[in-house]
Protein backbone atom coordinates (compact mmCIF):
# COMPACT_ATOMS: atom_id res chain seq x y z
CA UNK A 1 0.00 0.00 0.00
CA UNK A 2 1.65 3.39 -1.01
CA UNK A 3 1.93 5.97 1.59
CA UNK A 4 -1.03 8.40 -0.36
CA UNK A 5 -3.89 6.48 0.65
CA UNK A 6 -6.68 9.04 -0.54
CA UNK A 7 -6.76 10.15 -3.55
CA UNK A 8 -8.98 12.73 -4.67
CA UNK A 9 -10.15 12.92 -8.83
CA UNK A 10 -11.91 15.81 -10.05
CA UNK A 11 -13.81 14.91 -11.75
CA UNK A 12 -15.10 10.81 -12.02
CA UNK A 13 -15.90 11.17 -15.36
CA UNK A 14 -15.50 8.39 -17.93
CA UNK A 15 -11.47 8.36 -17.46
CA UNK A 16 -11.69 9.85 -13.81
CA UNK A 17 -14.08 7.14 -12.72
CA UNK A 18 -12.05 4.34 -14.28
CA UNK A 19 -9.02 5.53 -12.53
CA UNK A 20 -10.89 5.56 -9.46
CA UNK A 21 -12.16 2.09 -9.66
CA UNK A 22 -8.63 0.93 -10.87
CA UNK A 23 -7.10 2.74 -7.26
CA UNK A 24 -10.38 1.01 -5.63
CA UNK A 25 -9.73 -1.91 -6.40
CA UNK A 26 -6.47 -2.14 -5.24
CA UNK A 27 -7.49 -0.82 -1.71
CA UNK A 28 -6.74 2.72 -2.32
CA UNK A 29 -9.41 5.05 -0.71
CA UNK A 30 -10.70 7.41 -3.67
CA UNK A 31 -12.98 10.83 -3.00
CA UNK A 32 -14.26 13.23 -4.84
CA UNK A 33 -16.63 16.30 -4.65
CA UNK A 34 -19.65 16.59 -6.66
CA UNK A 35 -21.17 19.82 -5.75
CA UNK A 36 -22.29 21.11 -9.16
CA UNK A 37 -21.89 17.60 -11.41
CA UNK A 38 -24.09 16.18 -13.57
CA UNK A 39 -26.12 13.19 -12.92
CA UNK A 40 -23.73 11.42 -15.20
CA UNK A 41 -20.67 11.95 -13.35
CA UNK A 42 -22.53 11.10 -9.97
CA UNK A 43 -23.42 7.67 -11.19
CA UNK A 44 -20.35 6.91 -13.02
CA UNK A 45 -18.69 8.12 -9.50
CA UNK A 46 -21.24 5.94 -7.51
CA UNK A 47 -20.06 2.78 -9.55
CA UNK A 48 -16.97 3.55 -9.37
CA UNK A 49 -17.02 3.16 -5.88
CA UNK A 50 -16.07 7.08 -4.78
CA UNK A 51 -17.05 8.43 -1.66
CA UNK A 52 -18.38 12.25 -1.84
CA UNK A 53 -16.45 14.67 0.25
CA UNK A 54 -18.31 18.21 -0.19
CA UNK A 55 -17.68 20.69 -0.30
CA UNK A 56 -14.54 20.83 -1.94
CA UNK A 57 -12.61 22.43 0.49
CA UNK A 58 -13.42 19.27 3.01
CA UNK A 59 -12.43 17.13 -0.16
CA UNK A 60 -9.04 19.46 0.03
CA UNK A 61 -7.91 18.84 3.27
CA UNK A 62 -8.95 14.84 3.33
CA UNK A 63 -6.90 14.05 0.60
CA UNK A 64 -2.86 12.61 0.33
CA UNK A 65 -3.05 13.66 -3.42
CA UNK A 66 -5.62 15.68 -5.75
CA UNK A 67 -6.32 14.45 -9.26
CA UNK A 68 -7.70 16.50 -12.09
CA UNK A 69 -9.06 14.89 -14.76
CA UNK A 70 -11.01 17.25 -16.80
CA UNK A 71 -12.24 18.40 -20.01
CA UNK A 72 -8.97 20.80 -21.49
CA UNK A 73 -11.16 23.71 -21.23
CA UNK A 74 -12.07 23.07 -17.11
CA UNK A 75 -8.43 22.80 -16.64
CA UNK A 76 -7.72 26.27 -15.40
CA UNK A 77 -10.93 27.25 -13.41
CA UNK A 78 -10.82 24.12 -11.16
CA UNK A 79 -7.30 24.98 -10.57
CA UNK A 80 -7.79 28.00 -9.41
CA UNK A 81 -10.95 26.76 -7.93
CA UNK A 82 -8.68 24.23 -5.65
CA UNK A 83 -5.98 26.42 -5.02
CA UNK A 84 -8.53 28.79 -2.96
CA UNK A 85 -9.27 25.79 -1.09
CA UNK A 86 -5.94 25.00 -0.23
CA UNK A 87 -5.52 28.83 0.73
CA UNK A 88 -8.95 28.66 2.75
CA UNK A 89 -7.80 25.33 4.53
CA UNK A 90 -4.33 26.04 5.22
CA UNK A 91 -2.96 21.98 3.56
CA UNK A 92 -0.54 21.74 1.44
CA UNK A 93 -2.31 18.51 -1.12
CA UNK A 94 -0.01 17.94 -3.37
CA UNK A 95 -1.83 18.40 -7.21
CA UNK A 96 -1.14 16.53 -10.01
CA UNK A 97 -3.00 18.20 -13.43
CA UNK A 98 -3.53 15.21 -16.02
CA UNK A 99 -4.85 17.01 -18.40
CA UNK A 100 -4.31 17.26 -22.26
CA UNK A 101 -3.19 21.08 -22.04
CA UNK A 102 0.19 22.76 -23.07
CA UNK A 103 3.44 23.10 -21.42
CA UNK A 104 2.62 26.93 -21.42
CA UNK A 105 -0.68 26.36 -20.26
CA UNK A 106 0.75 23.76 -17.07
CA UNK A 107 3.32 26.47 -16.10
CA UNK A 108 0.43 28.53 -15.36
CA UNK A 109 -1.14 26.16 -13.32
CA UNK A 110 1.93 25.49 -11.60
CA UNK A 111 2.19 28.95 -10.33
CA UNK A 112 -1.62 28.96 -9.36
CA UNK A 113 -0.80 25.98 -7.04
CA UNK A 114 2.93 26.42 -5.66
CA UNK A 115 1.60 30.10 -4.74
CA UNK A 116 -1.42 28.69 -2.92
CA UNK A 117 1.41 26.40 -0.64
CA UNK A 118 1.00 23.24 -2.27
CA UNK A 119 3.27 20.79 -4.62
CA UNK A 120 2.04 20.70 -8.19
CA UNK A 121 2.52 17.87 -10.46
CA UNK A 122 2.85 18.15 -14.06
CA UNK A 123 1.34 14.68 -15.52
CA UNK A 124 -0.85 13.52 -18.44
CA UNK A 125 -2.24 10.34 -19.54
CA UNK A 126 -1.87 8.19 -22.79
CA UNK A 127 -3.82 5.30 -23.30
CA UNK A 128 -7.68 4.53 -22.56
CA UNK A 129 -9.43 4.14 -19.42
CA UNK A 130 -7.59 1.36 -17.27
CA UNK A 131 -9.12 -1.86 -17.26
CA UNK A 132 -8.24 -5.69 -17.23
CA UNK A 133 -6.48 -5.62 -20.08
CA UNK A 134 -5.45 -2.12 -20.02
CA UNK A 135 -2.81 -0.21 -17.65
CA UNK A 136 -3.42 3.48 -18.56
CA UNK A 137 0.29 5.53 -18.69
CA UNK A 138 0.04 8.34 -16.61
CA UNK A 139 3.60 10.37 -17.21
CA UNK A 140 4.54 12.82 -14.49
CA UNK A 141 7.40 15.65 -14.69
CA UNK A 142 7.96 18.24 -12.10
CA UNK A 143 10.66 17.92 -8.17
CA UNK A 144 7.03 16.48 -6.24
CA UNK A 145 6.44 13.33 -8.59
CA UNK A 146 7.00 11.02 -6.11
CA UNK A 147 3.15 10.82 -4.47
CA UNK A 148 2.11 10.38 -8.20
CA UNK A 149 5.08 7.12 -8.42
CA UNK A 150 3.85 5.48 -5.72
CA UNK A 151 0.72 4.62 -7.69
CA UNK A 152 2.78 2.83 -10.47
CA UNK A 153 1.15 -0.59 -10.40
CA UNK A 154 -2.03 0.15 -8.88
CA UNK A 155 -3.88 -0.55 -11.76
CA UNK A 156 -1.92 2.06 -13.77
CA UNK A 157 1.27 2.76 -15.03
CA UNK A 158 3.34 5.95 -14.13
CA UNK A 159 6.49 6.80 -15.97
CA UNK A 160 8.59 9.46 -14.23
CA UNK A 161 10.52 12.01 -16.93
CA UNK A 162 12.52 14.78 -14.61
CA UNK A 163 12.04 17.81 -12.69
CA UNK A 164 11.08 20.48 -15.16
CA UNK A 165 7.22 21.07 -15.62
CA UNK A 166 5.98 20.84 -18.90
CA UNK A 167 7.55 17.31 -20.03
CA UNK A 168 4.65 15.55 -19.32
CA UNK A 169 2.00 17.87 -20.82
CA UNK A 170 4.73 17.84 -24.44
CA UNK A 171 4.43 14.05 -24.50
CA UNK A 172 1.16 13.80 -24.56
CA UNK A 173 0.35 16.86 -26.97
CA UNK A 174 2.72 15.48 -29.80
CA UNK A 175 1.19 11.52 -29.05
CA UNK A 176 -2.59 12.97 -29.60
CA UNK A 177 -1.31 14.99 -32.06
CA UNK A 178 -1.14 11.93 -34.36
CA UNK A 179 -3.94 9.94 -32.83
CA UNK A 180 -6.99 11.84 -32.49
CA UNK A 181 -5.36 14.45 -35.10
CA UNK A 182 -5.01 11.61 -37.96
CA UNK A 183 -8.54 10.58 -36.44
CA UNK A 184 -9.59 14.12 -37.37
CA UNK A 185 -8.19 13.75 -40.95
CA UNK A 186 -9.63 10.71 -41.63
CA UNK A 187 -12.87 12.22 -40.79
CA UNK A 188 -12.36 15.13 -42.96
CA UNK A 189 -11.23 13.41 -46.33
CA UNK A 190 -14.26 10.64 -45.66
CA UNK A 191 -16.65 13.38 -45.07
CA UNK A 192 -15.11 15.31 -48.36
CA UNK A 193 -15.19 12.05 -50.05
CA UNK A 194 -18.98 11.40 -49.31
CA UNK A 195 -19.86 14.96 -50.56
CA UNK A 196 -18.08 14.65 -53.50
CA UNK A 197 -20.32 10.86 -54.60
CA UNK A 198 -16.62 9.03 -54.51
CA UNK A 199 -16.86 7.33 -51.08
CA UNK A 200 -17.26 3.49 -52.64
CA UNK A 201 -14.77 4.45 -55.22
CA UNK A 202 -11.96 5.96 -52.23
CA UNK A 203 -12.95 3.16 -49.88
CA UNK A 204 -12.23 0.16 -52.73
CA UNK A 205 -8.39 2.39 -53.06
CA UNK A 206 -8.02 1.24 -49.02
CA UNK A 207 -9.30 -2.22 -49.45
CA UNK A 208 -6.57 -2.11 -52.00
CA UNK A 209 -3.52 -0.82 -50.28
CA UNK A 210 -4.17 0.42 -47.19
CA UNK A 211 -6.18 -2.00 -44.93
CA UNK A 212 -4.56 -0.84 -41.83
CA UNK A 213 -6.04 3.09 -42.31
CA UNK A 214 -9.46 1.43 -42.99
CA UNK A 215 -8.85 -0.36 -39.90
CA UNK A 216 -8.12 2.68 -37.50
CA UNK A 217 -10.84 4.92 -39.49
CA UNK A 218 -13.45 2.51 -37.96
CA UNK A 219 -12.86 4.56 -34.52
CA UNK A 220 -14.23 7.19 -36.54
CA UNK A 221 -17.38 6.13 -35.30
CA UNK A 222 -17.12 6.64 -31.87
CA UNK A 223 -16.44 10.53 -32.12
CA UNK A 224 -19.23 12.28 -31.25
CA UNK A 225 -19.35 10.57 -28.23
CA UNK A 226 -16.10 12.66 -27.57
CA UNK A 227 -15.61 15.64 -29.64
CA UNK A 228 -16.52 17.62 -27.20
CA UNK A 229 -13.47 16.95 -25.10
CA UNK A 230 -11.40 16.78 -28.24
CA UNK A 231 -11.61 20.33 -29.92
CA UNK A 232 -10.06 21.87 -26.18
CA UNK A 233 -7.20 19.44 -26.60
CA UNK A 234 -6.46 19.85 -30.67
CA UNK A 235 -6.50 23.69 -30.10
CA UNK A 236 -4.21 23.12 -27.09
CA UNK A 237 -1.47 21.23 -29.08
CA UNK A 238 -1.85 23.61 -31.69
CA UNK A 239 -0.38 26.37 -29.08
CA UNK A 240 2.30 24.06 -28.39
CA UNK A 241 3.14 23.67 -31.65
CA UNK A 242 3.23 27.25 -32.39
CA UNK A 243 4.98 28.20 -29.53
CA UNK A 244 8.36 26.00 -30.75
CA UNK A 245 7.59 27.17 -34.69
CA UNK A 246 5.53 24.36 -35.65
CA UNK A 247 2.20 25.50 -37.73
CA UNK A 248 -0.41 25.53 -35.64
CA UNK A 249 -2.35 25.23 -38.41
CA UNK A 250 -3.28 21.19 -39.03
CA UNK A 251 -4.30 21.07 -35.44
CA UNK A 252 -6.77 24.23 -35.27
CA UNK A 253 -8.39 22.58 -38.45
CA UNK A 254 -8.38 19.48 -36.52
CA UNK A 255 -10.51 21.44 -33.85
CA UNK A 256 -12.54 22.31 -36.58
CA UNK A 257 -13.20 19.34 -37.50
CA UNK A 258 -14.31 18.07 -33.89
CA UNK A 259 -16.57 20.89 -33.83
CA UNK A 260 -18.26 19.68 -36.83
CA UNK A 261 -18.99 16.71 -35.21
CA UNK A 262 -19.53 17.87 -31.58
CA UNK A 263 -22.88 19.94 -33.47
CA UNK A 264 -23.59 17.03 -35.29
CA UNK A 265 -27.18 15.10 -34.70
CA UNK A 266 -24.68 12.76 -32.53
CA UNK A 267 -23.08 15.08 -30.85
CA UNK A 268 -25.07 14.74 -27.38
CA UNK A 269 -23.85 11.09 -27.60
CA UNK A 270 -21.53 9.86 -24.56
CA UNK A 271 -19.52 6.49 -24.85
CA UNK A 272 -22.25 4.74 -23.08
CA UNK A 273 -24.84 5.13 -25.66
CA UNK A 274 -22.98 4.06 -28.58
CA UNK A 275 -24.90 2.38 -31.00
CA UNK A 276 -23.14 -1.16 -32.00
CA UNK A 277 -25.05 -1.24 -34.87
CA UNK A 278 -24.02 1.98 -36.69
CA UNK A 279 -21.40 2.02 -39.11
CA UNK A 280 -19.01 4.41 -40.51
CA UNK A 281 -20.61 4.69 -43.82
CA UNK A 282 -23.88 5.76 -41.59
CA UNK A 283 -21.84 8.53 -39.39
CA UNK A 284 -20.40 9.76 -42.52
CA UNK A 285 -23.35 10.65 -44.16
CA UNK A 286 -24.72 12.09 -41.36
CA UNK A 287 -21.24 14.39 -40.88
CA UNK A 288 -21.39 15.35 -45.17
CA UNK A 289 -25.19 16.62 -44.68
CA UNK A 290 -23.94 18.95 -41.44
CA UNK A 291 -21.03 20.08 -43.56
CA UNK A 292 -23.41 20.72 -46.45
CA UNK A 293 -25.97 22.61 -44.30
CA UNK A 294 -23.21 25.27 -42.94
CA UNK A 295 -21.89 25.40 -46.69
CA UNK A 296 -25.23 26.59 -47.42
CA UNK A 297 -25.91 29.00 -44.42
CA UNK A 298 -22.59 30.49 -45.08
CA UNK A 299 -23.55 31.32 -48.59
CA UNK A 300 -27.04 32.82 -47.55
CA UNK A 301 -25.04 34.98 -45.29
Amino acid sequence: MPETKTIAILSPGEMGSAVGRALNTRGVNTITCLDGRSQRTKELAQKAGFRDVSPLSAMVKEADLILSILVPAQAAFVTQEVANAIRSTGVKTPFADCNAVSPQTSYELNRLITEAGSPYIDASIIGGPPNESESTRFYVSGPHTSPMQELDGMGITVKAMGNEIGKAKAIKMCYAGMTKGSTALYTALLTAAEALGVSEELNAEFEDGHKDVLRRMQGIRRTPAVAHRWIGEMEEIAATFENIGVTPYFHNGAASIYRMVATSPLGNERPEDLDPNRTLGDVIRLFAEVARSKKEEEQKQ
